[in-house]
């Protein structure tokens, strides 16, 4: 090693800076040569701490799909029109990920290229949610309704008031009625779009982060089941939230004419959503140590503006190496097996387990059976947890493509006794063996409680392994193109979606069996994809740069 001499002036500092040190002078001049050390490894803890903005946000994912498809039914919404509500999810994660992608892998922001969206998208969800809480408290005060340009929020909570205001039915919340409120479930679904496009903001920078931060120290892998295990827990908070039936004995001022206990209750649910998300977008903002990019490694745009992010994502799909298709094409498949569940999950609960319906008599039975549901989910998502430590180990001992077709056989199966048993529970949908049925059968009870827990083993490989596989196959630009990769793979994901939104509705209205049709597509689907996966996919393992040989 060659030893540093200043010839002049006094030597007052040695400063190191990304694993180099630079002797300084008085006269601030510095000396070379420098002596190289090695650069610091980030800490585990510290890399899953940064991470923790995933799990506010499916905080409030997971209060969407627990509670979000009975409530828009009391709404009015008949049941076969309720998937259509749905439509906004794929469309806005086809517009906002590869958009947001792009313009992250590009941005030189000081605070680095993912924060500056993770910090945007989180503040729209909280100013959001306020402002629907000041709305609210101004309402119960003045009792009346100002209406203001500012006013443009996520309104899912408040829907029902809203549309006694505009017009719909009178009738207190608390009497037997039928009738629909169109008026609260217009508010409700612009609310949807609302929700959907702030967390799509969010939800793409957190995981191209998690893919740049772990891509030079622990491999792809890692940084992903990181990520699925920050959902694991925000799903546990989550659907924790929606099981609980008490936030309106705890808030009573959230109960109103037009918003009774199970209305109330999703207010409560949500309205923590704001607590919990900037909590963990500052601990985030804090501990991710993004870089700042150097403008002169951005790669000079083909255009400019909305067209240009498009266009370079479809010319990013045309220049795609040949395995990346496959990949896409096993993604696509995989969740048109998924989407029925997690559209349907608790509406299975609360119609075929516990024989209840959204209006009428059965109102209380079926929304017992939503709150059961969700304690189901919550099954679920310790069940994710537990499994997304074990995902990188299994992933180099079996590679990811025997992981992930697993998995999809998985699903079949569960899929599978979940039509079984919703046929058992509604004797054969005979409406006249079933009038009188009121609640569940326990032994029933406990089995689709119990295959609700098992889904979470696949789960935490949906959530992980696509995106480790992608990561994988795009690390050779040096996680540069993560941002726009993981917006190309979320058109596979988004795609599927938009297909079982449009159709799920008329299978359902030409079968009227409930739910049974939309789980049964899902696990043809499910077995189709765990075939696929094995003769498919490359066989990467998330432990280094390369793919391996023989991916056939």
């Amino acid at each position: 090693m060659e030893e540093v001499r200043p010839s002049e002036d006094r030597v007052v500092s040695l400063e190191i800076e990304d694993g180099v040190a630079q002797v300084k002078a008085g006269s601030d001049k510095v000396y070379e040569p420098t002596l190289l050390l090695p650069p610091k490894k980030r800490s585990l803890l510290r890399m899953f701490l940064a991470c923790m903005v995933s799990g506010g946000i499916q905080y409030g994912w997971a209060l969407q799909l627990s509670l979000l498809s009975p409530y828009a039914q009391t709404l009015g919404i008949p049941h076969q029109f309720v998937s259509l509500t749905w439509i906004c999810g794929p469309i806005a994660g086809f517009v906002m990920q590869p958009l947001v992608g792009y313009y992250s892998d590009r941005c030189t922001a000081r605070m680095g290229r993912r924060r500056p969206f993770i910090l945007a998208g989180c503040l729209i969800i909280c100013l959001s949610v306020s402002t629907k809480l000041i709305f609210h408290l101004y309402m119960i005060c003045y009792r009346f309704v100002l209406i203001h340009p500012a006013v443009q929020v996520l309104m899912i909570g408040f829907s029902a008031d809203l549309g006694r205001r505009f017009g719909d039915t009178k009738e207190h919340c608390g009497t037997t009625t039928t009738s629909p409120r169109w008026a609260a479930a217009a508010v409700y679904i612009v609310g949807f779009w609302f929700l959907d496009f702030a967390n799509n903001t969010v939800q793409g920078p957190a995981r191209a982060m998690m893919a740049d931060l772990s891509a030079g120290d622990y491999g792809p892998n890692v940084g992903q089941a990181i990520f699925a295990v920050w959902m694991a827990i925000g799903n546990i908070l989550g659907y924790t939230a929606g099981a609980n039936g008490k936030w309106h004995q705890w808030f009573p001022w959230l109960k109103t004419a037009a918003c009774c206990d199970a209305c109330a209750n999703l207010k409560g649910a949500f309205l923590t959503a704001v607590v919990l998300i900037a909590i963990s977008m500052t601990v985030t903002m804090y501990l991710a140590d993004e870089k700042q990019l150097d403008k002169a490694d951005v790669e000079a745009a083909s255009g400019r503006g909305f067209i240009s992010v498009f266009g370079d994502l479809f010319n990013s799909l045309k220049n795609m190496p040949p395995v990346m298709y496959k990949v896409l094409t096993v993604t696509f498949v995989t969740w048109l097996a998924w989407f029925p569940f997690l559209q349907y999950d608790t509406d299975w609960m609360g119609r075929e387990v516990y024989h209840g319906v959204p209006l009428g008599p059965k109102a209380d039975v079926y929304n017992e059976g939503i709150r059961e549901g969700a304690i189901g989910l919550l099954l679920c998502s310790v069940v994710l947890g537990v499994t997304s430590f074990l995902i990188p180990t299994l992933c180099r001992k079996l590679t990811s493509k025997v992981v992930w077709s697993i998995s999809n056989f998985m699903v079949f199966g569960i899929m599978t006794a979940m039509v079984i048993l919703g046929l058992v529970s509604t004797k054969g949908y005979n409406a006249s063996l079933t009038a009188g049925l009121t609640g569940p059968n326990h032994t029933i009870k406990a089995l689709a409680l119990t295959l609700f827990a098992l889904i979470g083993i696949p789960q935490a490989v949906l959530f992980s392994v696509p995106w480790a596989v992608a990561s994988e196959l795009t690390t050779q630009e040096d996680g540069g193109g993560q941002g726009l990769a993981i917006g190309v793979l979320n058109i596979a994901i988004v795609v599927p979606q938009l297909i079982i939104s449009l159709t799920a509705g008329p299978i359902d209205k030409a079968f009227g069996k409930d739910n049974t049709p939309a789980f049964g597509i899902g696990g043809a689907f499910a077995f189709i994809c765990a075939v696929l996966a094995l003769v498919l996919l490359p066989k990467t393992r998330g432990t280094s740069n390369a793919v391996m040989a023989g991916g056939h």
